[in-house]
């Protein structure tokens, strides 16, 4: 390999051929008496420089040697490092991608947990902010916490029975119970809305929704008959509408 040292390319790669052909010339050459201790002297000089020559051959053939190591190391390491990268690349990111799911589902955990804490202590009998009630457990519902939505909804409706949004509250009660397919239960809440909140607006909904369950529940005469109970008695509510589709298809069947 060009330009790394070696005994043949190393520092004294020039001087070391001179140095034979320099002695061979001092040797033969005549020795008058005038010269001859500058040639002792110079014979001496040519002794350190073949010296000097020498450790700079020996400690450049020593440098490739620690260079074509320390290459072979690096070589060595790069292959390793790539074989690993090869074999762990896919299950790194799977790892990876696995404690992101974990971590989402730890902060949806940590999340409904400080929603529980915060709803711990017993509420009063009076005063407090009946909508603000009333959203919490709007949302609840409507992102599957049925559990906190049901007592939330129970709360309302027995600390504000007069409140404007009371009937929606029972008719939230029959929606958590409808959500989870507890029918039974739902119907029994939705008859409620009727009984408890007869001028409510949700009297329409919540009867139609008691058709529903009866329906799911083989009750198919008491469906039929809530149904045209709803056409008959709320004629232009939306429910009404649905309850006819109903009942048109029924007839068809």
């Amino acid at each position: 390999m060009s330009g790394e040292p070696d005994g043949r390319h190393g520092t004294g790669r020039w001087i070391a051929p001179l140095l034979p052909a320099l002695g061979l010339l001092l040797a033969t050459a005549p020795l008058p008496g005038c010269y001859a201790p500058q040639l002792t002297v110079l014979r001496s000089g040519l002794d350190s420089l073949r010296t000097v020559v020498d450790t700079l051959v020996v400690r450049d053939s020593i440098s490739y040697r620690v260079v074509a190591d320390t290459r072979r190391e690096i070589a060595e390491q790069r292959d390793i490092v790539l074989s690993t990268r090869a074999t762990t690349g896919t299950t790194t990111q799977e790892l990876f991608e696995q404690m992101g799911r974990l971590e989402g589902k730890l902060d949806e955990v940590m999340g409904r947990f400080q929603q529980v804490s915060q709803r711990a202590a017993p509420a009063a009998p009076t005063g407090g902010n009946p909508n603000q009630l009333y959203d919490q457990a709007a949302q609840d519902l409507t992102q599957g916490r049925y559990g906190l939505a049901l007592q939330a909804f129970r709360d309302f409706v027995k600390r504000f029975p007069d409140a404007e949004l009371s009937d929606n509250a029972q008719y939230g009660i029959g929606e958590c119970f409808f959500a989870q397919s507890v029918f039974d239960s739902a119907a029994t809440e939705y008859g409620r809305v009727e009984s408890m909140f007869p001028k409510g607006d949700k009297v329409p909904a919540a009867l139609y929704k008691l058709a529903l369950c009866q329906d799911r529940l083989g009750q198919k005469a008491a469906s039929k008959s809530t149904f045209e109970d709803l056409v008959k008695r709320f004629p232009n509510s939306g429910e009404a509408q649905l309850a006819r589709e109903r009942l048109g298809g029924s007839r068809r069947r």
